[in-house]
């Protein structure tokens, strides 16, 4: 369940809602006359949500690739180059 505020609660309540963010790992979204206006959350769960983005992002762009046809590396070639890599070769 969504946790909804108005914006006057940021000023009002901010170690408050700081630690709704942090506590319950979820955004609080801040009402300006009823409507949305603002979230805020924890640089962690900002973070993971970025983290996500980046990878549905990269996803996307595998399955492009994938539905043109393009080829790309097999497990075991992919395993091989990180071993090299790790250990500098």
């Amino acid at each position: 369940m969504p946790i909804i505020k108005p914006i006057s609660s940021l000023r009002n309540q901010t170690r408050e809602i700081a630690s709704m963010c942090h506590e319950q790992n979820v955004p609080v979204y801040l009402t300006t006359n009823g409507a949305g206006d603002l979230v805020v959350m924890s640089i962690e769960h900002y973070e993971r949500l970025n983290a996500r983005v980046e990878l549905f992002g990269k996803l996307a762009v595998a399955q492009a690739q994938a539905a043109a046809g393009e080829k790309g590396l097999t497990h075991a070639q992919v395993m091989k180059k990180l071993r090299q890599r790790l250990h500098g070769e």
